[in-house]
């Protein structure tokens, strides 16, 4: 068993790993200081980030960013109300093999990729909505039967814009229960739009470094795993999420996070 001074150590590697990915990050987006800590921190616990905020605030340069320092495959899925399951998961296709036969073979769909951004998730259906959950809580979507496992590491992060709420369809609770943050997006300070503009109307920077690789995110995962973990942490951990979905005085349910709340907790 490993010394508390070796996970001390290891903590500190990663702590200034993630500081290079920030440093890297910051050079092409202005602010989200907060967020993107918040988004390394799901990535390293293997959760899913739900981002909320107005169009414009760079949602989707924030996600890719993090993919090519990361030296992850990234995807984005732009919902709307006619986007169908299987154009997220992948469909069974008639194609011909080299003898010439007729054979279905499956093609992947754009949730087989490491860092997958649900851009304006709540403006797609909840049939289509519903394709995520597999994908999010089992790592795999199952096509016609047959069970597709995806890339590891994997990370959905999905965003819904809390202004314009007509023709949406809010998030159904188990889907929202398999987010392990959801993340506010704030509108930038007067000096950062600024900045924003000698960003957008300079020439463009040079392509990101990439600081980490998948496997260095998966170790990453493992260490987080092997911390200590004080049993008064964890008994108030369970506390905190049992008072948010059970009251034994009104005898009833109320909405709160669900069993995995607490384990999610514990790895904070």
């Amino acid at each position: 068993m490993e010394s508390v001074a070796d996970i001390e150590k290891r903590i500190a590697r990663a702590r200034l790993t993630f500081d290079e990915v920030r440093s890297e990050i910051g050079r092409v987006i202005v602010g989200h200081q907060e967020l993107i800590e918040q988004v390394f921190i799901a990535l390293v616990c293997g959760g899913h980030c739900l981002l909320e905020g107005v169009p414009g605030l760079g949602k989707t340069l924030l996600v890719r960013s993090l993919g090519e320092t990361l030296s992850l495959s990234f995807s984005r899925v732009q919902f709307t109300p006619d986007l169908m399951p299987a154009d997220i998961t992948g469909t069974n296709m008639l194609t011909d093999d080299p003898s010439g036969r007729k054979v279905f073979e499956f093609q992947r769909g754009p949730v087989f990729a490491h860092i997958v951004l649900a851009d304006e998730i709540n403006r797609a259906t909840p049939k289509t909505q519903s394709a995520l959950l597999e994908a999010m809580q089992e790592q795999g979507v199952t096509v016609g039967g047959k069970l597709h496992r995806l890339e590891n590491p994997f990370m959905v992060l999905a965003t819904q814009n809390p202004i314009e709420m007509e023709g949406t369809y809010p998030l159904p609770e188990a889907q929202v229960d398999r987010f392990f943050f959801k993340l506010l997006l704030q509108y930038p300070s007067r000096d950062e739009l600024g900045r924003i503009a000698d960003l957008t109307t300079a020439a463009p920077p040079a392509a990101l470094r990439e600081v980490l690789d998948g496997a260095a995110i998966l170790e990453m995962r493992q260490w987080v795993r092997e911390v200590p973990l004080a049993e008064v942490v964890k008994d108030y951990a369970v506390a905190l999420r049992f008072q948010s979905a059970w009251s034994a005085e009104l005898d009833s349910c109320r909405q709160g996070a669900g069993a995995v709340g607490g384990p999610a907790k514990c790895l904070l």
